[in-house]
């Protein structure tokens, strides 16, 4: 290096101009740059010397603002393709003499700087540049337009989220789309939460918290305030796959062929009832009593047969046992199946004649199972009846249907049998909770003849089918249930009838567990029992149907005993992350509905205890049937009945707080 040289180095990364002032020491150089601040330097880092020395400081602004009018990055395409042409590389005064036909240190630097900073068409090579090869500058020019358009694109983004933050309409795109995603997983899953959702954030100005992106979210309509995010969390999909819709209209136009047609038993002249919720869209049984010649009565049970619209293993059979069953929440159904499917060709429908699994029973006088049998059948529901119909003709004693007060005493001889069997019944108040245009309301189910008709002949279809797979030793879903070690008839009396006392019985008992082999269900009091009676919205009944009518059929069985045990491991966990949703989101609602109604006095028990010795129990509001925790801030005791007001409720938290009310606060508040 020489006194009066003009350098260039790097200092933190910028390209810098400098002359050379005086030596420092042996090794080193004072520079000065355009400002006049010294730096100094090692010879090694000096990038480039410009001709023509000497020069001052104070020459760098006008040397470089010369340079300026050389930049054009555009020449070094047509430089690169000539070079690749001869097969020759390039230094900055042989590409300046290229570009502009002269070598003047302006000219020679402005070249440096434009093959130093050149990304696409050279690469250095000590001091010099070789263009690079057409497919690799081919592969990076696709590159940078691919980052140009995301950089585009990501501007768009910031500007939409703007203007739908701002109440506008905007139309998101796949790319807005997939940010709003990773957004979304960022709420879902904090822990895991990725670098690209906190750069988001940062880019959009926003705190990076879940709360707060929770409110972004629902401040663009990408997100409901009450945004159910178990239902995220859980991987059930409200949608189907295009694909699954696509077979699933298929089989309206064109369904298969009914493998049980040649068989079916014509039941549709016998009066078939269903009776369920006024809201139930899949009906799936039905009932009906047959007089027989001796004066007796036979009770039919007919189920919906969806397995003629599918086959094991098709496209709607895998969907289905992915998602194991339908989803119940307050804001509506998810079924199992398309829900056009469903509700339409799958369901018992009322003045159709539909396909049926049927099965028909004698009883004898005690409620056992005499004799039956199972048919693939026809039959064409009567009348479509809600609980509540059911209950009004039998509280009316309605003449015109005498098959209801059969079928009534029919279940109470089961419940009798059953019963001696060593059944075990807990009544507890039950919830029921709807959500409908984000109003909420909550009524407690009373128990009543017409539910409890249905649930006894719903466990004796359940009976046979399990007597049916025991017969002919079939590999079936049977469900058990071990038997539980039960309190004492002393220790239940020394608790208060009612709630305290099921919920004690209902803490002892073990977790039902399923099978290919039978085993005995406790609490149904049964050696025996497959569940068959929802096919249409549970996957477990579904395989059985699957099963019972191969065998029917004398066809082989669909799946063996191994392949059956896989497939329930899988949808008995399915089935159990989707209970946890409905509970879960049953919960939420629960909490929004005490939230909005933080005015009124509540009626409350004192349930279980979690921790006595902390005061923290169970508190069972029992006009809602709903049970919450509480700390209680006064001595009580199992049974003891207060009044409460909620004094913090947040469903997103999942957090609830209520406070005692004494005499002087109810008498105020009435």
């Amino acid at each position: 290096m020489e006194q009066g040289q003009l350098i260039e180095f790097r200092l933190q990364g910028e390209r810098l101009l400098a002359v050379a002032e005086r030596p420092e020491g042996k090794k080193d150089w004072i520079v000065v740059d355009a400002k006049g601040q010294s730096h100094k330097l090692r010879p090694q880092r000096v990038e480039y010397t410009v001709a023509g020395s000497p020069y001052l400081s104070t020459d760098i602004p006008a040397f470089l603002k010369v340079c300026e009018s050389f930049l054009d990055p555009s020449g070094l395409e047509i430089a690169w393709e000539l070079l690749t042409e001869m097969e020759e590389s390039a230094t900055p005064e042989s590409m300046a003499q290229l570009l502009f036909s002269e070598q003047t240190p302006h000219q020679c630097y402005a070249s440096h700087v434009m093959l130093a900073e050149d990304k696409i068409f050279f690469k250095r090579k000590g001091d010099r540049y070789d263009p690079r090869p057409e497919s690799q500058v081919r592969e990076i020019q696709h590159q940078l337009e691919v980052e140009a358009q995301k950089e585009a694109e990501k501007l768009a983004f910031i500007e939409k989220v703007k203007q739908a933050a701002d109440g506008e309409t905007v139309e998101w795109e796949e790319g807005d789309r997939q940010r709003l995603e990773t957004l979304e997983r960022f709420i879902l899953y904090p822990d895991q939460s990725t670098k690209a959702a906190q750069e988001l954030l940062q880019l959009l100005g926003r705190s990076q918290t879940t709360d707060k992106t929770f409110e972004l979210l629902v401040s663009l309509g990408w997100w409901s305030r009450h945004e159910n995010l178990h239902l995220h969390r859980s991987g059930y999909s409200p949608r189907f796959s295009q694909k699954v819709l696509d077979v699933a209209d298929s089989r309206f136009s064109s369904p298969l062929d009914d493998a049980d047609e040649a068989h079916r038993l014509d039941l549709s002249h016998l009066k078939t009832y269903t009776i369920d919720d006024e809201s139930t869209s899949e009906i799936d049984d039905g009932l009906s009593v047959e007089a027989l010649p001796d004066g007796g009565h036979k009770v039919w049970i007919h189920i919906a047969d969806p397995t003629r619209l599918l086959s094991p293993n098709d496209d709607l059979d895998l969907e289905a046992r992915r998602r194991s069953t339908s989803l119940y929440l307050p804001t509506g159904m998810i079924s199992m199946f398309p829900v056009e499917l469903a509700t339409g060709p799958m369901s018992l429908i009322q003045g159709q004649v539909c396909a049926a699994l049927s099965f028909g029973v004698l009883l004898t006088e005690e409620g056992a199972i005499a004799d039956y049998s199972i048919h693939p059948s026809w039959v064409k529901p009567t009348y479509r009846l809600t609980y509540d119909d059911v209950d009004e003709m039998l509280h009316l004693g309605i003449q015109a249907e005498p098959e209801i007060a059969l079928l009534a005493d029919f279940s109470k001889q089961r419940a009798a049998w059953r019963n001696s069997q060593g059944s075990i019944k807990i009544k507890m108040p039950e919830a029921s909770i709807k959500v409908k245009d984000e109003d909420v309301t909550i009524e407690v189910l009373e128990a009543s003849i017409s539910r409890e008709l249905v649930a006894e002949m719903m466990i004796l279809a359940g009976e046979v089918a399990g007597k049916y797979g025991v017969e002919h030793n079939l590999p079936l879903p049977f469900r058990g249930q071990p038997q539980p070690e039960l309190p004492s008839d002393q220790e239940l009396l020394l608790l208060p009838a009612g709630p305290v006392r099921a919920c004690a019985v209902r803490r002892c008992m073990p977790r039902g567990e399923m099978g290919t082999n039978p085993v005995r269900h406790a609490s149904l009091g049964l050696d025996s029992y497959i569940q068959v009676t929802s096919p249409i919205r549970r996957y477990t009944d579904l395989l059985a149907h699957f099963q019972i009518k191969a065998h029917l059929r004398g066809d082989e069985l669909p799946f063996s005993s191994e392949e059956l045990q896989e497939i329930l491991f899988s949808v008995v966990t399915s089935s159990k992350e989707a209970g946890l949703v409905e509970r879960q989101t049953n919960r939420y609602w629960s909490l929004e509905y005490l939230r909005r109604n933080a005015d009124q006095v509540w009626q409350g028990m004192v349930l279980r205890w979690l921790r006595e010795d902390e005061k923290l129990g169970v508190l069972l509001l029992e006009e809602l049937g709903l049970e919450l925790p509480h700390r209680f801030e006064r001595p009580v005791t199992l049974g003891d009945r207060l009044e409460v007001k909620v004094s913090q409720a947040d469903p997103h938290k999942d957090e609830i707080r209520f406070r005692e009310l004494l005499e002087t606060d109810v008498a105020t508040a009435s």
